[in-house]
């Protein structure tokens, strides 16, 4: 971000990973003799502990020589999509604080069980390479309109049993969220099969080393799909013009992912399309069976007729959905 001030914040939620990594954090700060980062928590108001447990990470904070601000998600909260609802809105919430103060960047405390939790999330859920590749080290804001903000995760390579060691050290109590044991979240029933799957040879480290063999591989891939998508893409007012025969001649991957950042980046979108809606508006482009047009992740994309006639044969234009259609995710054909 330009002109930030260099300060840090950490998020931190009361749970055993994230006031560890506040406790860390802490104490590096005093031995370095640094500014203590800020602390950032947020009353989501999803049960009636919430706004309890907020003060309790603020006297914690205060306990360790750090200033902690509690953030609140007002409002009426959706009976279904609650857990990436409520993600969204922290890291909204978050996100509008940050820029505010120019800090530009966060610390959360996912770890290494975290890291295989989402591994094995997004392989349920049909994701490719970049789903499985997981959780980056340091990585751009995860809701859009916030450009410039970070997102550090320093304790991807720790155990939670470890984090949860150091705090019984140091005597320090945390809290349990009750929506980490309700079965109605995917990532519960994750957790919950964890074990089953240690018992098979698939324990947390082995995935996670897994995610990490992936993100190396999308590392790679990444800078030949920028490659690709210098050849395929030429902006356009309001839209970007897609030579489909440079998108199908590169390799099958390469392509998908050179889709995927189009898609995204017109829609404005920071999470991918799913993989199989995504596969399958590539098959349409490539076979020349898109007809009119489609629309996927918040985007409609179409002949472009006279548009195209100075960059390609046969170009698509891609450009946003109206507002009342980009809740669509489903391609036509």
């Amino acid at each position: 971000m330009v002109g930030h001030t260099g300060a840090l914040a950490v998020a931190v939620s009361g749970g055993g990973d994230s006031l560890a990594l506040m406790h860390l954090l802490a104490g590096l700060a005093q031995a370095r003799g640094t500014a203590p980062p800020l602390v950032l928590t947020v009353d989501h108001g999803l049960h009636k502990s919430s706004g309890k447990n907020a003060r309790q990470v603020t006297l914690w904070a205060k306990q360790v020589g750090l200033k902690a601000h509690v953030l609140t998600w007002t409002g009426a909260k959706p009976k279904s999509g609650i857990e990436a609802a409520a993600r969204e809105a922290r890291y909204r919430l978050m996100g509008e604080w940050l820029a505010k103060r120019k800090i530009a960047a966060l610390l959360v405390g996912h770890t290494l069980d975290d890291q295989a939790e989402t591994f094995l999330l997004r392989l349920a859920r049909g994701s490719g390479l970049d789903g499985l590749a997981a959780m980056r080290a340091v990585a751009p804001w995860p809701v859009p309109g916030f450009a410039g903000l970070a997102l550090a995760r320093p304790l991807l390579g720790f155990r939670r049993e470890a984090l949860r060691a150091h705090l019984k050290s140091l005597q320090q109590p945390w809290l349990e969220d009750p929506m980490n044991q309700d079965p109605a979240f995917d990532r519960v029933r994750i957790r919950g099969a964890m074990a089953a799957l240690a018992r098979a040879g698939l324990t947390p480290t082995r995935i996670a080393a897994a995610a990490a063999h992936l993100a190396r591989a999308r590392e790679s891939l990444e800078i030949v799909t920028e490659a690709v998508l210098v050849r395929a893409v030429r902006a356009g007012t309001g839209g970007v013009l897609l030579d489909p025969a440079v998108l199908a001649a590169a390799p099958r991957e390469v392509g998908l992912r050179a889709l995927a950042a189009v898609l995204m980046a017109v829609s404005g979108q920071s999470y991918r399309p799913r993989f199989e809606s995504l596969e399958r508006l590539f098959d349409q482009i490539g076979s020349g069976t898109l007809g009119a047009g489609a629309t996927l992740h918040g985007c409609h994309i179409s002949p472009a007729a006279r548009l195209g006639k100075d960059f390609a044969p046969g170009a698509l234009w891609l450009a946003p959905e109206s507002p009342r259609k980009t809740g669509s995710s489903t391609g036509k054909g």
